[in-house]
């Protein structure tokens, strides 16, 4: 295993700012050169988006270099302390989403690493670097893969004894491969976290279905969470436009609801209306979180009236040819009854058994 370099945590490949709930990956992966023998080994780079830049790991500095400089950061109201030794600017901070913050953590340890000491960043330290979604909330320390159990742990960092089959390099910093990094938040967090990642991994290219079945046929039958592994791998679609929206079909799998079509298509007499989240022979359900009518950072008051009026008629449209509307964001997303009882509205209720396995197999 190659060892953290600071040098080498100096050098990163920008990142793309949030959309949605989530920060989405707007990189994808291609191999390079093999790290060791029979792992495989990946390289990001950047693709063109509109959306600004929040965080840029390059900011962080450390404790001395400010010294050496004249500030005492302790001292100092304008600096946050990101972790033991690397500050960041308080106001920088205070802009970064729970994503970006996590992902700060984890390019402070590495900037504090010592030049020996081989890691791997996994789980939600590689979710984060990944621009994976998290409905859990994001975890105080940062995981990483070690080979053995000789190389020492400490308060922050969390060790997970193993080899990964293959890696990924972003932003300098190597981490699981998308796949692997699914499955093992699989393992360990909730079934709607779990699931939000895979379905945002397809939906943006990071793996393909075959690489997580591949990936959760490695994990034992009977390994802590791995039956939630392989129910996250059955469920995951790339249609999935939003963390609320994965979560939201996470519970109502769980709620025994009848399986949603996604992203069905609707049309009138004017034309194409567009698609919808979620759909039920005709009942619709839209699940709207932050960011879902696109209004742009920089929109006039006139610019996002417009938006919100389409939006409106696009609703309009709907609601007249379907058999049932209904709207819900994270308040409700977040809590199975108030979703159960929202989807009641329009007649979606439990089943006495759940067939969405059944129903995908057919």
């Amino acid at each position: 295993m190659a060892s953290f370099r600071v040098e080498a945590c100096r050098h990163r490949l920008r990142a793309t700012g949030p959309l949605d709930e989530g920060r989405p990956v707007d990189k994808f992966l291609a191999p390079v050169d093999n790290r060791s023998k029979g792992a495989r080994s990946w390289k990001p780079w950047p693709m063109s988006s509109s959306h600004r830049e929040i965080f840029d790991p390059s900011h962080l500095r450390l404790g001395r270099t400010l010294r050496e400089d004249g500030i005492v950061p302790g001292q100092s109201a304008g600096l946050v302390r990101v972790r033991r030794g690397v500050w960041l600017e308080q106001a920088e901070w205070d802009s970064l989403t729970p994503n970006d913050r996590h992902r700060a953590l984890v390019h402070a340890t590495a900037m504090q690493c010592p030049d020996d000491q081989a890691l791997v960043f996994s789980h939600a330290a590689a979710a984060a670097l990944l621009g994976l979604p998290r409905i859990d909330a994001w975890p105080t320390t940062v995981d990483a893969l070690v080979p053995d159990r000789r190389i020492r742990g400490s308060a922050l960092i969390r060790k997970h004894i193993g080899a990964p089959s293959t890696t990924a390099q972003v932003e300098g910093l190597w981490v699981t491969a998308p796949a692997r990094t699914v499955i093992d938040l699989a393992r360990t967090t909730t079934l709607a976290s779990g699931l939000a990642a895979a379905d945002h991994a397809l939906r943006v290219g990071l793996c393909t279905p075959d690489e997580l079945a591949a990936e959760v046929a490695t994990v034992p039958p009977y390994a802590q969470g791995g039956r939630r592994s392989r129910l996250v791998v059955a469920l995951a679609d790339a249609r999935a436009e939003s963390a609320l929206e994965s979560m939201s079909r996470a519970h109502m799998f769980q709620l025994n609801l009848p399986r949603p079509e996604l992203q069905r298509r609707y049309v009138d007499a004017e034309g194409f209306i567009g698609h919808v989240d979620f759909d039920w022979d005709g009942r619709i359900g839209e699940a709207d979180g932050k960011g879902k009518y696109r209004i742009p950072d920089d929109a006039s008051p006139r610019d996002a009236s417009e938006i919100l009026w389409r939006e409106k008629q696009r609703e309009d449209r709907l609601r007249r040819c379907s058999a049932g509307f209904v709207r819900w964001d994270w308040a409700v997303g977040a809590h199975p009854n108030r979703l159960a009882a929202r989807l009641a509205e329009i007649g979606v209720r439990p089943q006495r058994r759940n067939t969405w396995l059944e129903d995908a197999a057919a």
